[in-house]
């Protein structure tokens, strides 16, 4: 198959959840850059409304849209094996999809559906194209997170099956999952040339991520949240800067690094979550390229 051309700069992203809010901020960004950009989306017409809008103030940017459900292993799996066919190489990915889910609901492969996007969705992507983006070193990933308060962990519950439902308690879990996983992720790369972070972008209004939910929590959000270009502009520094490229495993708001307290420290639950991750994911089926 006919590689696609990378761009003058030569560098490749990929950035999931860019249809809206602070992936397609950070898709713009990235294109501003020189960087040739993938946007992985749910919806396909969605993605071609954001890379019309991407233009419409850079007639030249180099774009792409990979249509991608990130609720479904195999639509990973499928997804990365696409990119790798038509790319050989990869400087950059950008986890940044999620979703709040308002009733409890299981995916395809029996995952609860908060979990399974917000947090196993970017342990498989990511595991997935590990390979090319090691290949293509000096390489960059960066994961959005938020705060995650005092939130736990609870192992023998992982995806809240056994508790009644609640986004606001589900949430912050699948937040310090992706912390804990960028921790062990920058571990397990220490020295590859391949390093790994992750940003808290605050209160961001107008993402699309609240747009099934209603309640104080939406009002205040969508009146007192920043804008998704704001939200991106640390996304975009770990992404590019070149002060930012030997920093690793570290938690970022404003490009300041910001403290991970409780398990978010907790070497052993980070290795634990790794290793439970897999057996959700890697366990359940090869990856076809």
């Amino acid at each position: 198959m006919m590689r696609h051309m990378a761009t003058m700069d030569g560098r490749v992203a990929l950035v999931t959840g860019a249809a809206s809010g602070i992936g397609e901020a950070t898709s713009s960004g990235l294109a501003r850059e020189g960087v040739s950009v993938v946007l992985l989306v749910r919806n396909a017409g969605r993605g071609e409304q954001a890379m019309r809008d991407i233009r419409a103030s850079m007639p030249d940017a180099k774009l792409e849209v990979l249509e991608c459900d990130l609720a479904s292993q195999s639509s990973i799996r499928d997804a990365a094996g696409r990119f790798r066919a038509d790319h050989d190489r990869l400087d950059i990915l950008v986890n940044a999809a999620g979703v709040f889910v308002k009733e409890k609901k299981l995916t395809a492969d029996g995952i609860e559906l908060t979990f399974a996007t917000n947090y196993l969705a970017y342990f498989l992507l990511t595991h997935e194209l590990l390979p090319l983006l090691e290949s293509s070193a000096p390489a960059r990933g960066v994961n959005l997170a938020s705060k995650y308060g005092r939130t736990k962990i609870d192992f023998e519950d992982l995806q809240k099956l056994r508790t009644p439902y609640s986004y606001l308690k589900s949430t912050p879990q699948t937040m310090l999952a992706r912390v804990l996983f960028t921790q062990e992720l920058a571990h397990r790369l220490d020295g590859s040339g391949v390093v790994v972070n992750e940003v808290h972008p605050g209160l961001v209004a107008h993402t699309g991520l609240l747009k099934d939910t209603r309640g104080p929590f939406k009002w205040f959000t969508e009146t007192f949240g920043s804008t998704p270009e704001k939200g991106a502009d640390t996304v975009l520094w770990l992404a590019t800067a070149p002060e930012a490229a030997t920093i690793s495993g570290k938690l970022f708001n404003k490009r300041k690094e910001i403290r991970t307290p409780g398990q978010g420290s907790d070497p052993a639950a980070r290795k634990r979550l790794w290793e439970e991750s897999e057996k959700l994911t890697i366990g359940s089926g090869p990856s076809t390229s």
